[in-house]
């Protein structure tokens, strides 16, 4: 589904990401990890358009979405969350929903006065899918509260939930788990595995948080310095004596049994 070939970005002297290459195959969740500074979330900006490569390229299904900007890329199919939640706090949990699906009626400004039935009719579908949504995620009760009053982990789940109002083909995120308590983690993998087998949705992620990684990813691909290091099934990665060096420090070193 992705494919990204030789792509390198540099800020003055530093080189954030250097030849970087790998693929995303369809209907995988596929991991990326690395230590800070490996350039995990500066490929990310690459891949969306918010920032141009200095060269290589990315091709999404065959077609070169290297350079476009982050709207073009948004109606490619390719969505994305950050490793600090950007809700909309002064909004509803719903309200934050239901701004995200593009070329609605009501957003040109003359179709409320000529068609008001059709922008209330588009509106009310809009509504029960961001309901649809929040219910899968459960944060059905939520849907009225502001945004800003959910507590981390709740607003993890919303980014997921923003992203899923589009039916993306493929979904980047950055640190999904990072300051997430261990139940809400569980609720948050448990929806992206069904998210990936019942709907056909594809993830990448970067994440820190290794058993969550190591538990839900296959393959997973790891970084250092702005390069892949390898990329392979979890037990490969576990095993890897580079991953271990660079990155795992040990930490999970494979046991027989």
């Amino acid at each position: 589904m992705l494919a990204v070939e030789r792509l390198s970005k540099s800020f003055g002297g530093l080189r954030a990401v250097d030849g970087c290459s790998f693929e995303v195959q369809e209907g995988t969740i596929t991991g990326l990890i690395g230590p800070n500074g490996a350039g995990k979330t500066t490929l990310f900006n690459l891949l969306t358009g918010f920032l141009r490569p200095d060269s290589g390229r990315a091709t999404l299904e065959g077609q070169d979405i290297t350079g476009l900007a982050p709207h073009h890329v948004f109606r490619r199919g390719v969505s994305r969350t950050f490793q600090i939640p950007r809700e909309l706090g002064g909004m509803t949990v719903v309200e934050n929903l239901m701004l995200v699906p593009t070329h609605q009626m009501g957003e040109r400004m003359w179709n409320p006065l000529v068609r008001p039935r059709g922008v209330r009719r588009q509106e009310k579908e809009v509504r029960r899918l961001a309901l649809e949504v929040l219910e899968f995620l459960d944060l059905r009760d939520l849907a009225n509260d502001l945004a800003v009053t959910l507590s981390g982990g709740q607003k993890k789940l919303l980014e997921l939930a923003r992203t899923m109002m589009t039916n993306p083909r493929l979904i980047l995120l950055d640190e999904p788990g990072a300051g997430v308590n261990r139940t809400l983690l569980k609720r948050l993998a448990s929806a992206i595995r069904i998210l990936c087998t019942e709907r056909e949705m594809t993830f990448l992620l970067i994440e820190h948080d290794m058993d969550f990684v190591m538990r839900l990813c296959t393959p997973v691909i790891v970084m250092s310095e702005g390069r892949v290091l390898m990329a392979g099934d979890p037990a490969e990665v576990q095993r890897d004596p580079r991953v271990l060096d660079a990155y795992l420090g040990g930490q999970y070193v494979a046991t027989d049994g």
